[in-house]
């Protein structure tokens, strides 16, 4: 009895500390000066008041108010913003003896309504909210040195970037991640995520991106992709910058890599070269739809490929990646040049991405089965040579004149050459009472498709 009265006890002095620790909360109201307008999707954010980093933020339901929940103790910084309206921002304190702070009505101001000798004294919003447009402001979160966007990427509240370097952004996927507005090396996010420095970032902008189609005409054909724009700070749009990386392990495994980008105002040149034994494929070269490499081909959480269906070749099942069976080599390059010029009225975007990979490997199979007084034993060996070259180039030019898309040519091309090969050996050996067989087949399968 002394025991479990000992044990409740801790439990509950326990509970009791962490109910302590989340009772820090803050709340209050934001509305117009002038018409007491109820500012609704207002954005809220709690700072750090020692180096400005963000805390948490949420936004103003309808009726204005606001309620932030699961503080600590500390200094902090309110910042409310909103568009057009001057950023609120006021000190606060929360510690043992104020666990929460209301700050009742936040007036805010227009900015046109300010006068010329009134003085804000604030810190940059964290976060902002412009109509579709959700906007951070990367100096706000940090990051170690020598970060990659990916990892600011991974501070930012409401996007997620996965062991893979998939982004989810708001629940939704991000198949496209642009660089000042432009593609870069095409449609794969990994190749700015991991090659960019999380330091020459600005801002980083989330919105969903029209089609093609519809910027051309100007009609909405609800088609949109969930998009992150990566605007570098002025200072770094000149320059160079890249780097070198190498390792060798035991069992002859190696993995090597060279990045290289020249940056001079609005025109940008980048270059990649990736090799290695060791499972990596390359810099987010693993979405073989991106190449014309689906025909039918579904991928497990595992890594395993499933086939509904096929493009008539039947035997055709390496798609160019690596399932973690057998040993691969993955040589892997790309170029990437963009430029605008006449006043941002022309610009070009060309990419062009080369790539192979070979796996070798083999497998053995031991089988037995019992059915009535007949046992079958059965012997599979398997060995496999499986080549894939892929390689892509797109080229796209515009013309704006006014600011309206004008002219837009896009060229593409891409080039698949698959090579299969396997050699099968098998053996089974029927018993039982009256005979015993032995049976060996032996046979090879040699593929070769271009697409």
């Amino acid at each position: 009895m002394k025991f479990t009265i000992t044990l409740l006890s801790i439990f509950l002095l326990f509970s009791l500390h962490l109910s302590a620790q989340n009772a820090y909360s803050v709340k209050g109201a934001i509305v117009d000066t002038a018409e007491n307008a109820k500012l609704v999707n207002a954005s809220i954010s709690v700072l750090n008041a020692k180096d400005s980093t963000l805390v948490t933020f949420t936004r103003a339901v309808a009726n204005g108010a606001f309620t932030i929940n699961n503080l600590h103790k500390g200094k902090f910084i309110l910042l409310v913003s909103y568009p057009t309206y001057a950023d609120y921002v006021e000190q606060f304190s929360l510690d043992s003896a104020n666990t929460s702070r209301d700050f009742g009505k936040l007036n805010m101001l227009l900015k046109a309504k300010l006068l010329r000798d009134v003085i804000i004294r604030g810190t940059r919003s964290a976060m902002k909210i412009k109509g579709d447009t959700t906007e951070y402001n990367a100096g706000a979160f940090k990051v170690q040195p020598n970060a990659k966007v990916e990892d600011l990427l991974k501070q930012l509240p409401g996007i997620e970037v996965d062991k893979d370097g998939k982004i989810t952004a708001q629940g939704q996927t991000v198949n496209k991640v642009l660089v000042d507005g432009e593609e870069f090396f095409g449609d794969d996010p990994t190749l700015v995520t991991k090659n960019i420095r999380a330091d020459m970032v600005d801002k980083v902008q989330l919105y969903d991106k029209k089609s093609d189609q519809a910027t051309f005409t100007g009609i909405d054909d609800g088609q949109k992709t969930k998009t992150i724009n990566i605007k570098l700070k002025e200072d770094k749009k000149n320059g160079y910058f890249g780097k070198v990386d190498a390792g060798v392990a035991t069992d002859d495994y190696y993995e090597g890599q060279v990045l290289f980008n020249k940056f001079k105002a609005k025109e940008k040149f980048s270059a990649y070269l990736t090799v290695g034994n060791n499972g990596k494929t390359g810099l987010g070269w693993d979405d073989s739809q991106k190449y014309g490499a689906q025909d039918g081909l579904q991928f497990g959480d595992n890594g395993e490929i499933y086939f509904t269906g096929g493009n008539g070749d039947g035997l055709d099942s390496f798609s160019g990646q690596y399932n973690g069976q057998g040993t691969p080599i993955a040589r892997n390059g790309g170029l990437h040049y963009d430029s605008k010029w006449d006043a941002d009225k022309q610009s070009i975007n060309a990419n062009y991405k080369i790539g192979s990979l070979e796996v070798d490997g083999q497998s053995h199979n031991l089988t037995q089965n019992n059915i009535s007084d007949t046992t079958y034993n059965g012997d599979t060996h398997e060995t496999f040579n499986n080549y894939m070259f892929r390689q892509k180039l797109d080229l796209t030019y515009q013309i704006k004149p006014g600011g309206v898309v004008f002219t837009h040519i896009a060229i593409g091309a891409c080039y698949r050459r698959a090579v299969i090969m396997r050699h099968f050996a098998s053996a089974y050996r029927q018993m039982n009472a009256v005979v015993r067989r032995f049976k060996r087949h032996h046979y090879f399968v040699w593929i070769i498709t271009y697409r």
